[in-house]
C-alpha cells in the first residue's frame, strides 16, 4: 500500500464528509478508496473512522492523525510546487568550472545573456586550468578543453577547437621560418603545463625537442601568458584559436607550419547525470549549444583575414 495515497484517501473523506464524496473528488471508485482507508488502519492498528449508514466520523486517534495528516500532505504539496516551479522556471545557483583563459575571453558576455534570460538562476563560476572532479567538488558543469576520454558522465561538444603553431614576425625575422616538422627542434618552443606531447602529430615529437643553442625554457599554465611572451619574441608557441586569433588578426603573431597543425580538440559541457537533470543545468547546456557558431567566432575572424 502506498502510504501517501493512503493518507490522501483518509484526508478525503473527512473533508468531503462520505466516501462516496471523496471518490468523486480524488476520481476513484468508492471501493478503493474505502480499501485504502482500511488498509491504513491496519497498518496503525487503530480506528480512525466511525462508519455508519449514513455517516462517518473521526474517532479520538482519527482526530489525531488527521490533523497531523494534513500537515504531512500540504508540505509534500508544496514542496511539489516548488520542484516543479525549478524544473519550469529554473532557480537556484548553478556552479560552473572553467579554463581561466577561455573564460576570460569568451565566457562574460555569454554568462551575462544567459542570466538575462534566466533571472533567477545565480552563477557561481570559478577559473581553472587542471582536471576538476564534477562530483567531488560540486560543480554542475566542467567545460573541458581537449580530447575526452570515456567515463561516467555526459560530455556534450560545445564548439570545435582548432591548435594553432604561432610566433612573432621578429622572432622568425631572427631565427628562420621553420619550412618542415625537424626544423622545430632548433627554435624555442613555449610550453604549456597542461600540454599532452604524446600525440600521434609528428609536430609533437619536434616541439619536445631540446634545442641545445637556447637554453632557459619557459613553462606557464596559462596560454594568454605564452601567447603574450610569443608576441614579445620569446619563441614558438602552439595555443588555441580562441586565445591566439586576435593576435594573429593584428599581425602580432603568424601561424607556422599550418599544414602540420594538429588535429582539433573539443570544448566540451560536462555533467553528472542525464537523468532528472536540474532545468538551471539542462538550459544551460541548451543556452551555450550553439552559441559561438560555426565556424566559432574566432575562427571565422582568422578565415576573413585570410579570405
Amino acid at each position: 500500500m502506498d502510504r501517501i495515497d493512503a493518507m490522501r484517501a483518509f484526508v478525503s473523506v473527512v473533508t468531503e464528509g462520505s466516501f462516496s464524496n471523496a471518490a468523486t473528488a480524488m476520481q476513484l471508485s468508492p471501493q478503493l478508496v474505502s480499501k485504502y482507508v482500511s488498509k491504513l488502519e491496519a497498518s496503525l492498528d487503530v480506528r480512525l473512522l466511525h462508519r455508519t449508514t449514513r455517516k462517518v466520523s473521526l474517532t479520538e486517534a482519527g482526530s489525531y492523525y488527521f490533523q497531523h495528516a494534513q500537515q504531512i500532505l500540504l508540505s509534500i504539496d508544496e514542496m511539489d510546487a516548488q520542484l516543479g516551479g525549478l524544473q519550469q522556471n529554473p532557480k537556484g545557483t548553478l556552479r560552473i568550472s572553467a579554463p581561466v583563459s577561455f573564460a576570460i575571453k569568451h565566457l562574460s558576455q555569454l554568462l551575462t545573456e544567459f542570466q538575462l534570460q534566466y533571472p533567477q538562476v545565480s552563477v557561481d563560476l570559478q577559473l581553472n586550468d587542471r582536471k576538476v572532479d564534477v562530483v567531488e567538488e560540486g560543480f554542475d558543469i566542467v567545460l573541458r578543453i581537449g580530447q575526452l576520454k570515456s567515463s561516467s558522465l555526459i560530455a556534450k561538444q560545445v564548439a570545435p577547437i582548432r591548435l594553432m603553431l604561432c610566433a612573432a614576425p621578429t622572432y622568425l625575422k631572427k631565427h628562420g621560418v621553420p619550412r618542415q616538422a625537424e626544423d622545430l627542434k632548433y627554435h624555442r618552443y613555449l610550453h604549456y603545463s597542461y600540454m599532452d606531447m604524446a600525440g600521434k602529430e609528428s609536430i609533437f615529437k619536434w616541439l619536445s625537442e631540446k634545442n641545445s643553442e637556447m637554453n632557459g625554457d619557459f613553462h606557464c599554465n596559462n596560454g594568454d601568458v605564452l601567447v603574450g611572451a610569443a608576441i614579445a619574441g620569446g619563441g614558438i608557441v602552439l595555443q588555441p584559436s580562441f586565445i591566439a586569433s586576435e593576435a594573429i588578426c593584428r599581425g602580432d603573431l603568424v601561424e607556422v607550419l599550418p599544414e602540420l597543425a594538429p588535429e582539433p580538440v573539443g570544448l566540451y559541457a560536462v555533467y553528472a547525470h542525464r537523468k532528472l537533470l536540474p532545468n538551471k543545468v539542462r538550459c544551460f547546456i541548451d543556452f551555450i549549444e550553439g552559441y559561438y557558431g560555426s565556424p566559432p567566432h574566432w575562427d571565422q575572424a582568422i578565415i576573413d583575414m585570410q579570405d
